[in-house]
């Protein structure tokens, strides 16, 4: 009787995964047309209602994933940052561990801006503003430039930690390029040297 009741079990378990499959194909919709509607146009008037209508979902299923435009814009940020951070950890110098902390903050600037390039519609989206300072991937930068800044033996690093951030704020790398004109190479050879300048006496 045991072994007659498998089945009945089973099948009422079905309708779950199906629900998780419905779940993850929702996301990938949303994120992909997020990703859409962020690169052809100012990211900032991106609504919730654009996104249901591009993604071809419903209002109540945009909600369940994501609170506002914001937060999608962070997940789609979210696995190539989790790349950099790998590589910060474990990848070779002068990005990874092994180098001066002069270089390997010049390293971390050029990935970042190489991000900003290839990402800029996104970052837009997720990081300006105070909502920039409260993305767990700012935490995890902060926490890189300040064992940078004490290994250098900076004065008082907890002090300098967002002010050596800052030229990487994603309004700034939009006006230096778009509006001043400035090639993202002379943008990033000058970060080089305010690295370099930064932490060596």
């Amino acid at each position: 009787m045991g072994e007659e009741e498998q089945p009945g079990r089973s099948g009422a378990a079905g309708p779950a995964p199906r629900r998780r499959a419905d779940a993850v194909r929702n996301r990938e919709q949303i994120l992909a047309a997020a990703e859409r509607l962020f690169a052809e146009r100012d990211p900032g008037t991106v609504t919730m209602d654009a996104v249901a209508k591009a993604a071809g979902v419903g209002r109540a299923t945009l909600y369940r994933s994501f609170p506002d435009p914001s937060s999608i814009a962070l997940a789609l940020l979210d696995e190539h940052d989790r790349r950099l951070q790998q590589q910060l950890v474990y990848g070779p110098p002068p990005l990874g561990p092994g180098a001066p902390p002069a270089e390997r903050l010049a390293a971390f600037y050029g990935a970042m801006l190489d991000l900003l390039r290839q990402h800029l519609p996104l970052a837009l989206g997720a990081e300006t503003g105070p909502a920039r300072f409260a993305t767990g991937a700012y935490g995890f930068w902060r926490v890189h430039v300040r064992s940078l800044l004490a290994e250098a033996g900076v004065p008082d690093p907890d002090a300098a930690i967002d002010l050596a951030l800052s030229p990487l704020a994603p309004e700034l790398y939009r006006f230096q390029r778009f509006e001043r004109g400035l090639s993202h190479e002379r943008i990033a050879d000058s970060l080089a040297r305010f690295a370099r300048g930064l932490l060596t006496d």
